[in-house]
């Protein structure tokens, strides 16, 4: 299919534009020009109001559409993931098992592997977020379920690197010496998480090949005068990336502006830690077995503990936009490119320019997602 999309305004990724037109071939963006050289009898749609951008990529997925990747890890669950999450803009995402047994791990990662193949393209990766963390920074997560890796888990996670996009959140300190190294230079992501380690354990680690910090301030050692901790160390880091859950709930505005501030230089994405609520009508489900439920847009056990969000991209968008403070652009940035560069996909995905896949989102004047393309394959959310 080749068409040529007329766009009022746009934002390619870097840069805010007027009047251009995005030629989609094959599911590739393989020109972007002036609205006035599109050729003459050339297959055109025209856009009108609304703000087209690349489409956004969450690297933190637990659920959506009504399920929970750990409750149904396969092509079916995965499919409905992906129809909840679109609506928000997110046109590809990581799914995430949290802490589970070995056999669910292997069934999410087998059901991602069969979703790519049977063409959804919308899931580029996986997220393994546990069962290697601190205890005491297990939040959610089933303390039964937490443990020490063995030989055998290194070698099947080092396996997977080899297969598709893999991203390991683990507590550095509970993780053999060697570990990070091996996974690292398999293709793993390693990602320091739920974790009560040192200033000196995570530079240790980004000596390893550590990547990046799931969900920056939230379960993980905090900064103090004395011992900067796991925040102290990922605010001084300049080769690591950090997600970010901006929900209104999980983390200040003043906290965010901060990671802004000292991980300038597209280090800060946007994530959802996104549960089975988003995109569904019911405002529960069970994780473990335990009834979790939204209340005043918090999802909360029955001890009134938070268990993920509730929330999709564009919330996220909006809150650092409105809320935060931050331009406009750069919530994009955090949404798209900045994600896309953490996965080593930034010559791919995360831009509106030639060679890129065609995912787009496009936003009315009060962010709200009117349409997405994933491909080149449009879905209409709402009328402008």
């Amino acid at each position: 299919m080749s068409e040529y999309l007329l766009a009022a305004r746009l934002f390619d990724g870097q840069s805010l534009r007027e009047d251009c037109a995005v030629h989609i071939d094959n599911g590739q963006v393989s020109a972007v020009v002036p609205a006035h050289d599109i050729p003459t009898g050339s297959p055109t749609t025209t856009l009108g109001d609304g703000l087209l951008a690349p489409g956004f990529i969450d690297l933190q997925v637990n659920g959506g559409g009504g399920v929970l990747f750990n409750n149904q890890p396969d092509v079916a669950g995965l499919a409905q993931m992906l129809a909840g999450h679109r609506a928000t803009g997110t046109t590809a995402l990581l799914p995430t098992l949290i802490s589970d047994t070995p056999q669910v791990h292997r069934a999410g990662a087998e059901a991602v592997l069969a979703a790519q193949a049977a063409g959804h393209a919308g899931v580029i990766g996986i997220h393994i977020e546990g069962p290697f963390f601190a205890p005491a920074r297990r939040g959610t997560h089933r303390q039964d379920r937490i443990r020490q890796p063995d030989a055998g888990d290194i070698a099947w996670l080092a396996s997977l690197g080899s297969q598709l996009t893999t991203v390991l959140t683990a507590a550095p300190e509970h993780l053999p010496a060697g570990a990070i190294t091996t996974l690292s230079q398999a293709g793993v992501l390693v990602c320091a998480g739920h974790t009560n380690a040192t200033y000196a354990d995570i530079s240790a680690a980004r000596a390893e090949g550590l990547r990046g910090f799931t969900h920056l301030f939230n379960a993980m050692s905090p900064l103090t005068s004395r011992e900067p901790g796991v925040v102290g160390a990922a605010l001084d880091a300049g080769d690591c990336w950090a997600g970010i859950i901006a929900d209104g709930h999980h983390v200040h505005p003043a906290s965010i502006r901060l990671a802004a501030r000292c991980l300038g230089g597209g280090k800060l994405c946007l994530v959802t830690d996104a549960m089975a609520t988003v995109g569904d009508s019911k405002d529960w489900f069970e994780l473990y077995g335990e009834r979790i439920q939204v209340r005043d847009g918090r999802l909360v056990n029955a001890e009134g503990a938070l268990a993920g969000s509730a929330i999709g991209m564009i919330d996220a968008v909006r809150y650092c936009h409105r809320e935060v403070g931050l331009p406009l652009p750069e919530c994009l940035r955090m949404a798209a490119l900045y994600p896309a560069t953490f996965l080593r996909r930034e010559h791919t995905l995360g831009r509106i320019a030639p060679g890129f896949r065609a995912d787009f989102v496009r936003l009315d004047n009060d962010l709200q997602v009117l349409d997405t393309w994933v491909a080149g394959h449009r879905q209409v959310h709402r009328k402008p």
